[in-house]
Formats: C-alpha cells, structure tokens, sequence
C-alpha cells in the first residue's frame, strides 16, 4: 500500500496526515502523540476517525500541524485523517460521513469592525 495524504483545516490551524501501514504509533511535528497533547481529550478528539472506522493500530501516522491552538488544531487534524482514511479506502465513507468526520467546520472569529469596541460590541451609547 502506497501513503494516503489528507489536508484538514478548523478556524486558523492547517494539518496535513500522512497514513502509512504500521503499528499504530502516531507523531505530531515530529513529537509523540502523548506529548505533543497532554490532553487525553484532545487526543481522542483527534483521532476519532480511527475509531469509528475500527482501524485503531493499524497505520502509522505522521501529522504536520501549524496555525490555531490546541483545539483547532485537534478540529485539523480529525478532518486531515478522515480525508486520508477515506483516500486509502473509499468503501469507508458512509462511516466517516454518518459519524461527520468529513465535514468542514465553517465557523471562524470574526473580525472587528471599525467604530465598534469588538466585532458586535458597539462602544457605550450616551443619549444625553
């Protein structure tokens, strides 16, 4: 089996997979998985895809992630290897999509107007 490659993005953070056969063991900027996120939610968020697809232990992963924080690059990064399981076994589609790991989140800050203390936050009206 050749590599499969997927691209994820959340918010700001860009993550690119790289899905090779292997042990399981995954790195991210070429840090362990456990270190790169202490977090042990994080590290679930992340790797959801390998678990709905029961493909847990199976690939050995390499994640190159910038942009964001923790969050949006854990967002990133489930996208990236939902897209790359999918391109190494389109049969699995139907899993990905019904537990929606292969949708986009459209959501990003908004930015602030000019005029205004924040992006919807008008400054304090003073009638008189």
């Amino acid at each position: 089996m050749k590599a499969a490659f997927g691209t994820g993005r959340r918010k700001t953070a860009v993550a690119q997979a790289k899905l090779l056969p292997g042990s399981g063991k995954i790195t991210v900027n070429k840090l362990a998985f456990e270190q790169y996120f202490p977090i042990e939610v994080y590290r679930m968020h992340a790797i959801a895809p390998l678990y709905s697809t029961n493909n847990e232990g199976k690939f050995d992963i390499n994640i190159t992630v910038r942009g964001g924080g923790k969050s949006g690059q854990t967002g990133a990064i489930q996208l990236a290897i939902a897209r790359a399981l999918f391109a190494h076994d389109p049969e699995i589609h139907k899993q990905l999509r019904d537990a929606g790991l292969l949708t986009r989140d459209p959501r990003m800050v908004e930015r602030k107007k000019y005029g205004q203390k924040k992006a919807r936050k008008r400054f304090q009206f003073s009638k008189r």
